[in-house]
This record gives structure tokens, sequence and C-alpha cells, in this order.
């Protein structure tokens, strides 16, 4: 039988690009070689595209952009070709290709940007289509689509960048709604990258400020103390959920540092909690993921404070590092990493209309 071939797609403009360098590695090293034929194409920080023919340690020190045979490249919108084109010297050559995996986490990644270029190249891809996408991204709608379907979150307050210049009055009626500690957020950014927590009046300004410089809409939520909980969602009109893992953060709460730079966080897997709970929390997992459209994976994120469960996002793709909750999760659920890959890469074939 041939193998197939697929298109890993890494890096990225997003303040996410050394994270997607990580998870594109380890989907490469463990993808299955007798099936699949992988082609490698990197995103620079600057929005740069290439063919990417090097080893995958090249991706792992980060060393790839300057490999001296990358080419220039660019998924074709075009259905006929179904490929990615390649251009060296004048010359334009397709790569036609059997699905692509998006490894790209945050903004153009898993925003639906580019799931509405492959939507309209015809190529299967792996992941969460363009509207779910661009709604788990954005908190201000993931919260109106899940409280919609009875599905409980913090409480929150949105600030659009016209608000700048009424900052103290707007500053005044979050206090006033939500009290304090409260958490401070891009609306669309991952990672926990400008995410602050505020105390004070002053410390909540400076949040804001911070939050606006990675995104032109910010959203406060009320601090909810509790545990931090997980659950990966495989599938796809009828999901499962793998489950439930705890985050042991090492810093206040799961920021940027806690995930991927100090590495003294831990993970608890299976999380424990009474069999109940973990149920309501699996069902919350999989009624969110067909609420909001989702579709192939999505991690599902979540408070326990006392007896109550606090949906606090969805991540469509979600990290694939070595220490990663999604493919641990599925691991501990009786899904090997590569067995994980393979049941991506047939569900994304089986959702293309021809």
């Amino acid at each position: 039988m041939a193998k197939k071939r697929i298109a890993v797609i890494f890096g990225g403009k997003s303040n996410e690009h050394d994270i997607s360098l990580i998870s594109a590695a380890n989907v490469i090293s463990n993808i299955d070689k007798s099936k699949y034929e992988v082609i490698q194409i990197g995103i620079t920080k600057k929005g740069r595209w290439f063919f990417y023919p090097g080893s995958v340690d090249g991706i792992k020190d980060n060393t790839w952009e300057t490999f001296p045979d990358n080419v220039p490249a660019a998924i074709l919108p075009d259905p006929l070709y179904r490929g990615i084109a390649t251009i060296l010297d004048g010359e334009v050559n397709v790569i036609r290709v059997d699905a692509v995996f998006p490894v790209l986490h945050g903004k153009y990644g898993e925003d639906g940007t580019i799931q509405g270029l492959l939507d309209m190249s015809g190529i299967p891809y792996v992941g969460c289509g363009c509207f779910a996408s661009a709604a788990c991204m954005d908190k201000e709608f993931t919260h109106t689509v899940l409280e919609y379907h009875g599905i409980k979150m913090a409480r929150y307050r949105v600030i659009k960048q016209s608000q700048l210049s009424k900052l103290d009055s707007v500053t005044e009626d979050i206090i006033n709604e939500l009290g304090f500690p409260v958490f401070v957020k891009p609306s669309s950014s991952g990672s926990s990258v400008g995410v602050n927590k505020a105390n004070s009046f002053e410390e909540l300004k400076y949040a804001i400020k911070i939050a606006f410089s990675h995104d032109r809409k910010v959203i406060v939520e009320e601090y909810v103390k509790g545990r931090e909980l997980e659950c990966a969602v495989l599938g796809d009109d009828n999901p499962f959920a793998s489950g439930v893992g705890e985050i042991i953060s090492c810093n206040e709460f799961y920021d940027y540092d806690a995930k991927y730079i100090l590495g003294t966080s831990g993970l608890s897997i299976p999380a424990d909690l009474p069999a109940e709970k973990a149920k309501e929390i699996r069902e919350t997992a999989v009624k969110a993921f067909k609420a909001i459209g989702c579709f192939g994976l999505s991690r599902v994120d979540f408070f326990l404070s006392g007896d109550t469960v606090y949906l606090n996002e969805i991540n469509t793709m979600p990290g694939f590092t070595s220490i990663s909750m999604y493919p641990k999760l599925m691991e501990d659920f009786g899904i090997s990493y590569s067995e994980l890959l393979d049941k991506l890469i047939d569900l994304a074939e089986e959702r293309v209309i021809r």
C-alpha cells in the first residue's frame, strides 16, 4: 500500500511559535513512517513559508530556518491541485498531499485562519474547522456559546480598545461587578501569554494595558479558586473523552513560565477525584466539544471549586510536546502517541466533502 503524504506545518507568527516547534518535532518523531511520508512546512515568525527538507533535530533546536535547502512554499487554495506549491528559481512545483497536520498554536494557527485556507484547498486537515477554531480562540465567544448551552463558566467582562480612553471608569465598573481578585486576559491568545492576576485598582489597570499589547479585545474574569483539571476529547460528531488530569502548577497560576520555562509543574494522571465528579467533567467536556462544533481533537480545561465545576477554556490544537497533557491523557486512556496520530489523520480524511 502506498504511503499517505502528510504535510506537517509548524512555527507561525503567534507568540507560541517556539512551542509549536517542540510539538511538531514530537509529532514528526512519533508518526508511523511505514504508513506516512512527512512533508515539513515551516512558517517563520515573520510569516514566511518554507518547505524544510532537513532533519527533525533542526526543528527541535530552532535552526531549521537557516537550512540551505529550504524552498519557499505555499498552500494552493485551488482544490484542483490539493497540494503545496514550492518555488525555486522561478519554477513552481506542486507537491500533492493527502492531509495536513497544522501543528500551530495561537493566532494564525488555531483561530480559523489557516483552517479557512485549507477548506478552500480541499485538503483534509487535522483538527477543528474554521468556526469552532475561531470561537474557541476568542474567549468572549467561547463564553457566549457555552453559557447558552448551560455550561457554567466564570463571570466576566469584555473591554474593547475604544474604551481605553475611559479606563478609570471601566476599571471601577469591573471592580464593582466582579470584585477582587480577577484574571485579565487577551481575548484571543493562548498559553497564558499576556495573562495577569489583579488584586487592586492599579494592578487591574496595568494588567488591562498589558493584555491590550497582545490583542484588540480583553476579557476580565472573576477568580475561581480551585483545582486545575483537563480532559482530552477525540472524535467526530460522537466524540469521547479521556480520563481527567490535574495540573499541579509551580506558580500561583498555570502561566507560560509554569507551562514551559520552569519545568517544575506537575501532571497528575488520572486526577484524584470521586468517580461521579470525574464523570461530570468528562460529560461536560463532550457537551462543550459538541456545542461549539469541535472536530477531531480538543483539550477542555476546568476549575473545580469545592463541588462546582467551571469550564475555563477549550484548546483546539493542544500541545503535543513530551510534557503535554493531551497525548498523556490519551496514553493513559490506552491510545499510544502513534495510534493517536493515526486516528487524527483518519478523522481528517473522513470529514472532507468530495
